[in-house]
């Protein structure tokens, strides 16, 4: 082993510029100390400045921080390339690796990669927080490839990445054009042999399927398809003209003279990190240091250690011990390293089910459900033990309990052997899950059975039917097992296993994790399809046969390419105005330099934050204890409510809320306190060790609940009406009346880019200044201005960008901004303050849950007559902006329906969670949903298509709504029947009809829904985003505007609509700033479907 001391060694890769018009690469080598091991990449990438890898999730989720890893591979002879989440990626596993980050793919200066201006060019990017991950994952397939990829395999290699803007059309656009689709465009034709037009893939070293040269950096072409408009990828430099085969990075030839070597390192806390390279130092490891945790892709063990705050003394890495990466085909079955990455397993399988007949091969599960079926399949676990001792034991016995398997302290999975399946032995996967890619299992189950022929039949030999999701463990159905075995393969045999399946798989009512009666079915129905499964296949060997109704069931998911249909005019004026360019922040960040809030450099002496966060949702604060807390590593001071300068009272309208809480914790992640210390990670560790005291008290958990203990704002009850809805439904009008109750959920904000704002003094303290991630600077200025007791005057809030919004970064925003800032006042000292992902969720609220109570009567023919609504929603524990979410939800509650006779009442609730907040829609989709339920029941009630129902109470020009405003301009029945055409929603419906017939457990059906919108807010003086233009001109120079705005982007492109207009009226080059409340003051953020086009028509 190496002594402590020992350096690591890194390959970064970035581009950098030398001289002008000279480009060359840079690549730089990263000699490491010892104590790092507590750090993941992600976090050692953007202490040294590489900031265009982003922090989303922290737990390998979102994909916004992935980067691509290469290392050369011994036993292929040839260097491999992979992308990894660097938020989990301990920093010393990639000790003698090939590190590339976005900066090292190409940027503005040396010129863009084609990945990066394809996504630019076909609108990829809206707030551009999840770009670089995107780039990223593509790259990698790119330079991982052999041969082009499919469509499909880029889709795959994008499974991991979340984009929360765009809906994924424009991104998938982008790539796909770099999927294969003529051979002929894919040969081993040198450089010198291309025809005239051609050029060679960046990424492949052949020739491009567009076959264009772009020539002096001119504009790609544009390529129309009968789907959508896809612009081609370019090879060349726009800086230098050179082709981008001429840059590609390349693995660094001293890498490839570089051997291994055993490490042995160390990080905070007394952290040890150990790197063996053969099994027998591995196992001395092993009995030196029984409680060590193996680590190979440290998914589990890194969001152990930074979610449930678990501190493991000793990590040892096996991914390069070579006894645990084999990976060999036999004739009995499959040899698996218990090392070996998951998708070098896949593509194992794949290549197997290739060469091996269907009946002989094994079936692979979804990667995180394996370990039912290891049960299922008869899969052998080898163990070894420190003396080197191998025992053997089947996967069924293995695993023991929850996290618990039959390992002792001395010993380690060495392998597992999976074994062909005989002729007439079937072995089955199956999982449900919220979405079908990159989502752990509600339910999840492996299933086998081998059948032997007896005369005509085929009698059960053996048999195993494993469940995940019901238990502790990976459950076995014994007693289903026992009654199958010996059974014919028939109907018989099927219903008896159904009950015994029921006594098998018990869930109590209050099961962990829910959904009880779904998770019942599940079981039954994942066996039914087995069932199904199993007889399809003897189908294909004896004449037996199923129903082909019932074929459904037993045919997989195949998803089709993504794809879209774009139907748009572009009507050009002789300037930009009404083209569709690509946003003006599109390249910077495709290549990683849009910077972001967190991504502002800290000052030397600057300080980080964490917040002391309410365990209980109510309760009395009876002590605070922090003397642990201050002797935490680097800790700088805690802040409670005693220390606020000015006003401890927050909030957008009425000041109900406090910034730390006094007495009283009305919610679970309610601030207390802040702390704050020289890391982010002291920070947080310091704030953990503050010591609370409570006194519980009785929670109000539901709006329910809140409607039974009248638990409403004071000022929240609202009425609208129009007609007499009692004497409507009193007088006999109404043919039929029903009633019924609508409850709609909430939603988390879920932008990439979490909560973030540094805080910073000017001249002595006398200002302050922030940049933030938020919708509403102005907020942010008057929130900090009254925590502090400052006039607003003296502080200042920039914001140049945020990585989304969708409202939660309105008001919640603001909170954290003035939490930051009384450190940051009171010490004189700048303070960060960006949120985990897991405090983002707990503390900023979501969108507001309703419930809504209706009453509606209506004519035989389904002609509206009169609505009687209750609705309320979910305000958490402050006021925030409910009332106004609850009063447009009551604008919406008519959707577009014409009601002679509305009543409908609206109360805010208080409940014991934290403050909900700005939504899209803000209210209006909530009422809009509870008003298409009572649509639909009386469809449902009448017999006839909800579309008949809506079409006879469509409203009108002229028709006067229930607050009484007179629609104007109303096309709503012009944009129905032309849908209704372009749609042919008659024959999908008829086709939907005809499928259902034909299938008996699958489904399709298609509906067609209006809604409406009010456009600006309904207080007019918040309808006043600001922008002005300066203009700068040299003599024989051309003119520059520089546009300042105070009305933010957020991912909408409100950047380009400001440039074209100027651009239109004083022609000249155009840079859109920041905005800056000290230049424009008290103007509002976007929302409600504000446009910049609606505010510059102005």
């Amino acid at each position: 082993m190496m002594v402590g001391n020992d350096r690591v060694e890194f390959r970064f890769t970035k581009r950098m510029s030398a001289i002008a018009h000279v480009e060359s690469l840079s690549d730089t080598q990263r000699v490491l100390p010892d104590g790092l091991a507590h750090l993941t990449l992600l976090e050692y990438l953007r202490d040294i400045g590489l900031t265009g890898t982003k922090l989303g999730c922290g737990e390998g989720g979102c994909g916004a921080c992935t980067v691509m890893v290469s290392h050369y591979n011994e036993v292929l002879k040839k260097c491999v390339h992979y992308a990894v989440n660097a938020c989990l990626a301990p920093l010393y596993s990639v000790e003698g690796m090939h590190i590339i980050t976005v900066e090292g793919v190409g940027n503005r200066k040396t010129g863009l990669h084609p990945v990066q201006e394809s996504l630019a060019r076909s609108h990829g990017s809206q707030c551009g927080f999840c770009t670089p991950g995107f780039i990223m994952s593509m790259y990698a397939l790119l330079r991982s490839s052999e041969l082009p990829p499919t469509e499909e395999q880029i889709e795959e290699c994008l499974a991991g990445n979340l984009c929360r803007c765009t809906g994924y059309r424009p991104i998938i656009d982008a790539f796909q054009v770099f999927a294969k689709t003529d051979d002929a465009f894919y040969t081993n034709t040198s450089s010198s042999d291309l025809q005239s037009g051609e050029f060679l893939c960046p990424s492949t070293g052949k020739p491009c399927s567009c076959k264009s040269k772009s020539l002096n950096g001119a504009e790609t072409c544009k390529k129309s398809t009968a789907n959508e408009n896809k612009y081609e990828p370019v090879s060349y430099s726009e800086v230098d003209g050179s082709t981008y085969t001429d840059k590609e990075l390349i693995f660094p030839p001293e890498l490839l003279l570089r051997k291994l070597t055993p490490l042995y390192l160390n990080g905070f806390g007394g952290l040890k990190w150990f790197r063996p390279l053969k099994i027998q130092h591995l196992l001395e490891l092993k009995a030196k240091f029984p409680d060590a945790k193996l680590v190979v892709g440290n998914t589990e063990v890194g969001i152990e250690m930074r979610l449930k705050r678990i501190q493991y003394k000793v990590l040892i890495s096996v991914a390069h011990v070579p006894e645990l990466n084999v990976l060999h085909v036999k004739d009995d079955g499959l040899e698996i390293g218990a090392a070996v990455r998951l998708t070098e397993l896949l593509q194992m399988f794949r290549k197997v089910v290739n060469k091996r007949a269907a009946h002989e091969t094994s079936s692979s599960s979804p990667i995180s459900d394996l370990n039912p079926l290891w049960m299922a399949a008869g899969a052998k676990f080898q163990i070894i033990d420190c003396k080197g001792n191998i025992r053997t034991i089947m996967a069924e016995n293995f695993f023991l309990g929850y996290r618990k398997v039959d390992l002792t302290s001395g010993e380690i999975l060495l392998s597992i052997f999976l074994p062909w399946t005989r002729p007439f032995e079937y072995v089955k996967e199956f999982k449900q899950a919220h979405r079908r890619d990159d989502d752990i299992a509600i339910v999840n189950a492996g299933m086998r059975v081998f059948l032997e022929e007896k005369g005509e039949d085929l009698v059960v030999s053996d048999a195993l039917i494993v469940y995940g999701g019901v238990a502790p463990l990976s459950l076995s159905a014994v007693k289903t097992k026992e009654f199958v075995i010996g059974k014919n393969w028939d109907q018989e045999l099927l219903q008896g296993a159904l009950k015994f399946l029921e006594i098998d798989i018990f869930l109590k009512e209050d099961a962990p994790g829910g959904m009880v009666e779904f998770r019942k079915s599940l079981t039954l129905s994942f066996f039914f399809k087995f069932f199904l499964w199993v007889s399809q296949q003897i189908c294909m060997k004896k004449s037996t046969g199923i129903p082909l109704s019932y074929l459904s069931a037993t045919q997989p998911f195949q998803r089709p390419s993504i794809m879209g249909n774009q139907d748009y005019e572009i009507r050009k004026h002789g300037t930009s105005v009404g083209s569709p360019e690509i946003h003006l922040s599109s390249r910077l960040q495709v290549t990683g330099e849009a910077e972001y809030a967190d991504d502002t450099p800290m000052p030397s002496n600057g300080l980080h934050a964490a917040l002391v966060l309410s365990r209980k949702p109510h309760a009395k604060i009876l002590s605070i204890d922090d003397s642990e807390a201050k002797s935490s590593p680097g800790f700088a001071g805690i802040f409670l409510a005693k220390d606020v300068p000015g006003d401890n009272h927050i909030g957008p309208i009425t000041h109900d809320e406090e910034l730390f809480a006094t007495q009283y914790v009305t919610c679970v992640g309610q601030v207390i306190g802040v702390v704050v210390a020289d890391t982010h990670e002291n920070a947080k560790l310091a704030a953990a060790k503050v010591v609370i005291e409570y006194e519980e008290l009785p929670a109000i958990l539901s709006i329910q609940e809140a409607v039974d203990a009248k638990s409403f704002h004071p000022n929240s009850e609202k009425c609208l009406k129009k007609g007499d809805v009692d004497l409507c439904f009193q007088s006999g009008q109404c043919d039929k009346i029903i009633d019924g109750e609508v409850h709609v959920g909430g939603q988390e904000h879920f932008y990439l880019e979490p909560q973030s704002s540094l805080v910073w003094t000017m001249d002595s303290g006398s200002e302050v200044h922030m940049i933030s991630s938020t919708q509403a600077p102005q907020k942010h200025q008057k929130y900090v201005a009254e925590v502090l007791g400052l006039p607003m005057s003296k502080v200042v809030c920039k914001t140049k960008r945020i990585g989304g919004g969708f409202g939660g970064k309105e008001t919640r925003s603001a909170f954290i901004a003035a939490a930051a800032s009384v450190p940051s006042y009171l010490l004189n000292r700048s303070v960060k303050l960006t949120l985990d992902r897991d405090v983002d969720m707990m503390i900023t609220g979501q969108r507001h849950t309703f419930l809504g109570k209706y009453k509606v009567g209506f004519t035989k023919e389904g002609r509206l007559l009169a609505l009687d609504l209750e609705i309320y929603n979910n305000a958490g524990n402050s006021l925030d902006l409910s009332l106004s979410v609850l009063e447009r939800a009551m604008f919406h509650s008519d959707n577009v329906y014409e009601i002679p006779n509305i009543r409908i009442r609206g109360r805010v609730c208080f409940t014991n969670f934290p403050s909900h907040t700005a939504f899209r829609g803000f209210g209006g989709p909530q009422g809009m949903l509870i008003a298409e339920n009572w649509i639909q029941k009386i469809a449902v009630e009448l017999n006839k298509n909800p579309e008949e129902i809506r079409e006879i109470n469509f409203q009108g020009e002229g028709s006067i709504l229930h607050y009484s405003q007179q629609l104007q301009y109303c096309t709503l029945g012009q944009l129905w029947n032309e849908l209704k055409l372009s749609s042919d929603l008659l024959r999908a419906r008829e086709d939907a009809k005809q499928f259902n017939l034909q299938n008996r457990w699958k489904k399709r059906g298609i509906a067609m829904v209006p809604t409406k919108f009010g456009i600006s807010f309904t207080t007019k003086f918040m309808n006043q985003p600001m922008y002005g233009v300066c203009v700068a001109k040299k003599k024989s120079e051309v003119g520059v505007s520089l546009v300042k705005k105070l009305a933010m982007g957020i991912g909408c492109g409100a950047d380009n609509p400001l440039p074209s207009m100027v651009a239109r009226l004083l022609l000249h080059h155009i840079m859109v700033v920041a905005p800056l409340v000290e230049m424009m003051a008290n103007c509002h953020g976007p929302g409600v479907a504000v446009g910049v086009n609606a505010d510059l028509s102005r």
